[in-house]
């Protein structure tokens, strides 16, 4: 079987060994779900190592094995290899930057400025003072009302040509032409008792940051500072909001399913009620999303 030959190369530049890319692209171009054997024959893999190889591709999630006698695989779609590699990525960057941010010295990070905020025009301010400033790439997390100016500067950063990973509460999407816009959408069409909460988060050029936080959506309490341990940290819950929306948009029905509507039941473990206490709860929350 001929395949490009790039195909192999970039796969073996992610990560992938080269058995394993040949592997994958062989699985890829398959009409149904192939066994090792098969595999081997059409891709040149070694016998001896297409079974370790194809274990190993299922292990990672990009090869899925099928039960049967003889066990057979198939591949994961390239859309959702692409997305995969990419939390990956992103997730051991995160991490290999904050393992390199405890190894600069003590005094890189002496000086730290920590100013309070406390109404919603001072917060927007600051948010656009961050993003008119930013020269290379801004994490936003928005979720409050009257926020025309930190969106019309979110869209003079992008025109700047500034990398943007943006987190909306909004009805309306966000169109950027250098980084995302994801619109959180988990929690639509329910009431909860604190969504009348909101927010803002700006980090900056991974050393400015503005987090702030209404609780009742009225009086405001942030912190700004230029500070490379924080940034990272308020980043970080950026990122990991974003990539949960990620998976809600490509997994709600199935998460609703087994969550609820809006992932309602998705809460921290608790002592497990008796099975009719646990029936007679789901039923009194049916009635009320039904009421």
């Amino acid at each position: 079987m001929e395949r490009e030959p790039g195909t192999i190369d970039r796969l073996v530049e992610l990560g992938f060994s080269q058995y394993e890319a040949r592997a994958y692209v062989g699985l890829l171009g398959a009409t149904e779900p192939m066994t090792g054997y098969a595999l081997s024959n059409t891709t040149g893999v070694p016998q001896p190592k297409v079974y370790e190889t194809l274990r190993r591709l299922a292990r990672k999630g990009i090869a899925v094995m099928l039960s049967g006698e003889p066990v057979r695989f198939v591949a994961l779609p390239p859309t959702q290899l692409l997305s995969q590699l990419d939390v990956d990525f992103r997730r051991r960057l995160a991490d290999a930057e904050l393992a390199l941010l405890r190894e600069e010295p003590a005094e890189a990070s002496e000086y730290r400025v920590f100013d309070t905020l406390g109404s919603w025009p001072a917060v927007q301010a600051e948010a656009v003072r961050l993003l008119d400033e930013a020269a290379r790439h801004a994490y936003i997390s928005l979720n409050a009302e009257h926020a025309d100016e930190a969106a019309e500067a979110i869209a003079r950063a992008d025109a700047r040509g500034v990398r943007l990973d943006v987190l909306l509460f909004a009805k309306e999407p966000m169109d950027l032409v250098h980084g995302r816009a994801v619109r959180h959408q988990s929690t639509d069409g329910v009431i909860y008792r604190h969504h009348q909460a909101r927010h803002l988060a700006v980090v900056a050029d991974s050393t400015k940051v503005l987090w702030a936080l209404a609780p009742d959506g009225g009086e405001w309490n942030a912190i700004t500072a230029d500070d490379r341990l924080l940034a990272a940290a308020i980043k970080g819950y950026v990122r990991h909001d974003i990539y949960v929306q990620q998976i809600a948009n490509e997994f709600g029905p199935e998460l609703a399913a087994r969550y609820g509507p809006g992932l309602e039941e998705l809460v921290l473990p608790q002592r497990s009620p008796a099975p009719a206490q646990a029936t007679a709860k789901r039923t009194t929350k049916r009635r009320r999303r039904s009421a």
